[in-house]
């Protein structure tokens, strides 16, 4: 049935593309021609793939949905590998075809420079520092971070990115002027108000979903207009719930896989930065949004695949592909920084920063070690330990009064006097 429906789409699509180009007379522009030419080749593909995509774990609001995504990472994946085969300038410039006032070098804003709270110099607006920073970006860090809460569903995890993400943004502000911000930007409007706010309301959230009843009805059986409603609204939330329970400490396998989830998700982050320092974007650009959009769709689905994988390796026995998509896809984003601008990111740290970086790897890589080697021996080492005392002390209640086995060992010691004096 499906495939039939993907037949009866595709050449409704096809037919109506092929309708379109003979009513209007060819333009003689190449460029206008090369990209509409593109467009209509993604669309097809697109519709091929909602229809006859491989189902994911969701099913809410509805499967082509997520089929949709999934087919939306494959075409990304395939124009980072374009991009990434370009020359420098080429690549940049190709950008204009998407939007012909990019490719101009931007200046990066400085969010550094005076970070006074509280600017006595100033008589006109003492607080002049505060309210430059309040832009755009501030409702931004809470939605993104109220969102990426609901795809890790774990307050510890968030926290650590979140926090690391500073970090690294203090690591490599010698690299983009963009990370240089003040203290208090670093640790109160992002992390506190901004990251911690969007977290907190996303545990909450989550919270809600996990005590929610899931139990589903057909919209033409529901009689009141109010239940049909509430229905439709309750179409856009899960239809059942997981709570993901990483347990990192578990086991030296999921230890592992929680580390390289964080990694990716930095690795993302940054990739959000350096995408618009070589690419010539501005922050505030259409591309680096839909970006943002994407990866919200495309990283929640990977999540879910990721913990089933985990959490149930005998079932699922193989990652899913959206989890492999978005690892691509990261990865080759950071291959196009590497390649279009090798210079910035091969500038050296300072030599405290490499020093905190030394001091934190050891510090994992130690505890690594004690956690799932030294400890597991330790413990292996107690255990034996313990089962050779308990058996000392059941062949002592064996030679106890109170076991009915005295009388035995006294006739076999008065058998072996008697024998003696013979």
């Amino acid at each position: 049935f499906r495939r039939a429906h993907t037949l009866t789409v595709l050449f409704i699509l096809t037919c109506a593309l092929g309708y379109v180009t003979l009513l209007e007379e060819t333009p003689q522009d190449t460029a206008y021609n090369t990209k509409r030419g593109i467009v209509a080749s993604i669309l097809v593909f697109l519709c091929f793939g909602v229809t006859q995509a491989k189902d994911g774990p969701f099913s809410r609001p509805h499967p082509a949905y997520w089929r949709f995504w999934l087919c939306v990472s494959v075409v990304y994946e395939l124009f980072l590998i374009f991009i990434l085969f370009q020359t420098v300038q080429d690549g940049r410039q190709f950008m204009k075809y998407i939007d012909p006032h990019l490719g101009v070098p931007l200046p990066e804003r400085d969010y550094g420079g005076n970070c006074l709270i509280y600017d006595p110099g100033n008589a006109t607006d003492p607080f002049h520092n505060i309210w430059d920073k309040l832009d755009g970006f501030v409702p931004a860090h809470f939605f993104g971070w109220y969102l990426k809460t609901l795809m890790i569903r774990d307050w510890w995890m968030c926290m650590i990115i979140s926090v690391m993400f500073e970090f690294l943004e203090y690591s490599l502000e010698h690299q983009l002027p963009n990370f240089s911000e003040c203290w208090w930007d670093h640790w109160i409007m992002d992390v506190i108000l901004c990251n911690g706010l969007g977290i907190y309301c996303g545990m909450k959230t989550l919270s809600w979903l996990s005590l929610k009843t899931y139990k589903w009805q057909g919209l033409w059986n529901i009689p009141t207009y109010k239940g049909k409603m509430k229905r439709i609204v309750f179409q856009f939330t899960p239809y059942s719930w997981v709570k993901f329970e990483w347990k990192p400490a578990s086991s030296l396998r999921r230890w592992l896989a929680v580390c390289g989830i964080i990694f990716v998700f930095l690795l993302a982050e940054l990739n959000t930065f350096y995408l618009k320092f070589v690419l010539w974007m501005p922050p505030e650009h259409y591309l680096v949004l839909l970006r943002l959009v994407f990866f919200v769709n495309v990283g929640g689905v990977a999540m879910r695949e990721i913990y089933d994988f985990m959490d149930d390796p005998k079932f699922h026995k193989k990652l899913g592909q959206q989890a492999w998509l978005v690892a691509a896809i990261t990865a080759t984003e950071f291959l196009i920084v590497v390649k279009y601008d090798p210079h910035t990111l091969t500038l050296s740290l300072p030599f405290y920063i490499t020093q905190c970086w030394i001091l934190g790897i050891i510090l994992l890589l130690t505890w690594t070690a004690w956690r799932f080697f030294i400890r597991d021996i330790t413990l292996r080492y107690k255990e034996i330990r313990r089962q050779k005392q308990e058996h000392r002390q059941e062949k002592d209640k064996c030679l106890s009064n109170g076991d009915g086995h005295s009388s035995v060992l006294q006739e076999q010691t008065g058998s072996k006097l008697r024998e003696k004096k013979l």
